[in-house]
């Protein structure tokens, strides 16, 4: 384990050198993202508008606005991708209870259920694999990735981060 040399920008160049728990991090967003290509596929959605179905999965109605917050998208773009969704019936529009010009976005549940399919047995897994561990051994790697949470959550929120101010599209 310890350190491991990553590729040098330049051939000449020594190039940073990372730990492989930093290097499996990596590999581990690597393999997040084509999974999720994947699983969009099989949705026959883009992975922006699964990004959307996952946050309606996990809070359940939303309005177009909060999605637009949520994807750090314009209303306007949040409208077409609403639009998508609904046109392959994986979410309706209904009127919001409380504001009568308001409307919410409705996950179809089938959708849903479809999408958790091909979910539920990479979360399993990786529940699996930490279990493979002792209560001590648990805690520690919990530890870790509480704290690579923090470092990314640092990141987002630096004053003057590219990653701290939402995009348009």
């Amino acid at each position: 384990m310890g350190i491991v040399q990553t590729p040098a920008a330049h051939p000449s160049e020594a190039g940073p050198r990372i730990s492989e728990a930093s290097t499996l991090l990596r590999d581990i967003l690597d393999l997040t993202a084509a999974f999720e290509v994947e699983v969009s596929a099989s949705l026959a959605v883009s992975r922006r508008d699964f990004e959307a179905m996952q946050h309606l999965a996990m809070s359940g109605a939303l309005s177009p606005s909060e999605i637009a917050r949520r994807l750090g998208v314009t209303t306007a773009a949040a409208t077409v991708l609403v639009d998508r969704l609904a046109t392959v019936g994986h979410v309706t529009r209904e009127p919001h209870p409380t504001d009568r010009r308001g409307v919410l976005v409705v996950p179809n549940p089938d959708s849903i259920n479809a999408a958790m399919a091909r979910i539920r047995p990479l979360i399993a897994g990786v529940d699996r694999a930490l279990h493979d561990f002792d209560a001590g051994e648990q805690a520690v790697i919990t530890a870790y990735l509480r704290r690579v949470v923090d470092v990314y959550t640092q990141q987002l929120e630096s004053p003057g981060s590219p990653l701290s101010s939402p995009t348009s599209g």
